[in-house]
């Protein structure tokens, strides 16, 4: 059972940063990265899909069909953490993401 915890918390962190990385790099916009703190728009939409590929693949070994609701609910604890996160880091820095 701990998995299904621990892998749908981890799905909802890398889902919440995937996204943002990848629609900035597909609208063009460079973004910061691990990478460089001012990433083309082609490593941010590498990044992003890393990212949720890392989610899809965290939400299958976490076996969330068994229990649904707990598994979600995890997933939007991650999620919201991550995008919390996202946003005090990314309001600090707004240099970066130009």
């Amino acid at each position: 059972m701990w998995q299904l915890y621990v892998f749908s918390f981890l799905a909802g962190l890398f889902a919440a940063n995937g996204i943002p990385h990848f629609i900035k790099g597909v609208i063009g916009q460079k973004h910061q990265t691990p990478f460089g703190k001012s990433s083309s728009a082609v490593v941010n939409v590498c990044w992003g899909w890393i990212n949720l590929v890392v989610a899809v693949i965290f939400l299958h070994f976490g076996h969330v069909r068994a229990h649904e609701y707990r598994a979600f609910a995890m997933l939007a604890v991650g999620g919201l953490l991550m995008s919390l996160f996202n946003a005090n880091v990314w309001s600090k820095q707004p240099e970066y993401n130009k």
